[in-house]
């Protein structure tokens, strides 16, 4: 989705990543506001974190929701993600990628790295994702 300040591309010459559920290309207009949104876990604000990896994926982007509604923003405007995941594997990918499919439904998916790691910092945790929007 492009909004006045962003435009998401995937150019001629790489392969289409759509089907990944990111984007290779954010452009940022000049004098556009830059929100970062710190990475967000699979918890509410009761601080209890699920077993089941899909309900942390959406818990995740339940909450950088909320935190770029405090901006006057939406998922839209996100031009990039970093995503960490527990014990990566394609079953995890695959949750990622429909979560993802939900929110942006136009395929302009937001710039996306995804970091397998070992741990993160709570016990529990299974994925965190960091997003910069631009407004």
């Amino acid at each position: 989705m492009e909004t006045e300040n962003l435009q998401i591309t995937n150019p001629e010459g790489i392969y289409d990543p759509r089907p990944h559920g990111y984007s290779h290309l954010a452009s940022i207009s000049p004098n556009s506001k830059l929100v970062y949104v710190a990475g967000q876990g699979g918890s509410k604000t009761d601080g209890l974190l699920s077993n089941d990896f899909r309900t942390q994926v959406q818990i995740v982007f339940d909450n950088i929701a909320i935190a770029l509604r405090s901006e006057g923003l939406e998922m839209k405007h996100i031009a990039k993600l970093t995503t960490l995941v527990v014990d990566y594997d394609e079953a995890k990918h695959e949750v990622l990628i429909e979560e993802s499919n939900k929110i942006w439904p136009d395929l302009k998916f937001p710039v996306n790295t995804l970091i397998p790691v070992q741990r993160l910092a709570l016990t529990g945790m299974l994925i965190e994702i960091d997003a910069t929007a631009v407004a």
